[in-house]
């Protein structure tokens, strides 16, 4: 008799319906907690002195690595294209196409990016922590919601500091890429200003902006919650601060998108 337990059939479909139900009930946790947040949020029951510490980790403590990451690919990509664009005649497109890249897509999502990797870990590994060391069940004892006292204020800093950390980061690297396009195809800096305010048009901005703000507030959701709902031990603070990063990455993809097809289609 076949042993349907031993089989690779059964176990790519116990796999996926284990992934499944997972994927079910983080969803279900992040909503949940996310209704949770936009009650104390309405309420105004938030501590302001908490809010400002996390906007300052949130956007301050971060910015040297995101401004390094955004200064980088910006440069990369000026190497390429402005030589190639010069070699056609089309050096009055530099900067435009350098505007687009960067304002609609290339620093809301490298310093998103950025963000997730220093920020939004950190969030899952220290509420992950404190859950499985049972702190967070002394706060629920001494009648503190650790949803208001924890979640609360670094939701809002995610969504208040992320627009200013893509302002910081646009500009850094609009001014990268001008400098690497003088250098490697001779266009001058006047020339790639006019050219860059040719393509730069406030409502890319504005909608940049408002992008970021969703960016900001749903990496600090995902990284709390996963953080939050976190049982068990070590290893499993390990896990919950993995799957913060990896679902913080999709999110911000998919949010992308939903902002390409609203605003750009």
């Amino acid at each position: 008799m076949i042993d349907i337990k031993g089989t690779i059939t059964y176990s790519l479909v116990r796999n996926l319906f284990l992934g499944t139900k997972d994927f079910l009930i983080m969803v279900g946790n992040i909503g949940k907690d996310f209704v949770n947040v936009a009650k104390y949020i309405f309420l105004l029951r938030f501590n302001l002195k908490a809010v400002i510490e996390q906007s300052s980790r949130f956007a301050v403590d971060s910015l040297p690595i995101t401004l390094t990451i955004v200064s980088m690919t910006s440069i990369i990509i000026a190497i390429q294209i402005a030589p190639e664009l010069a070699k056609q005649g089309a050096e009055g497109y530099i900067g435009m196409l350098s505007g687009i890249v960067m304002i609609r897509e290339l620093a809301c999502i490298m310093a998103g990016f950025a963000i997730i990797s220093m920020i939004g870990s950190s969030f899952a590994s220290e509420l992950a922590s404190m859950a499985v060391g049972e702190q967070i069940s002394a706060m629920k004892v001494l009648k503190v919601d650790p949803i208001e006292y924890l979640i609360v204020p670094r939701f809002l800093s995610g969504v208040i500091m992320m627009p200013f950390v893509f302002i910081l980061s646009s500009f850094a690297g609009l001014i990268c890429a001008g400098i690497v396009s003088k250098m490697t195809a001779g266009l001058s800096l006047l020339n790639y200003i006019n050219s860059l305010w040719q393509g730069l048009y406030v409502r890319d901005i504005l909608i940049a902006m408002l992008k970021a703000s969703f960016f900001g507030g749903t990496i600090a959701l995902i990284s709390c919650s996963c953080g939050y709902s976190t049982r068990g031990g070590a290893k499993e603070v390990g896990i919950a601060t993995t799957m913060a990063v990896v679902w913080s990455f999709l999110a911000i993809a998919v949010w992308d998108y939903v902002f390409a097809v609203i605003f750009y289609l």
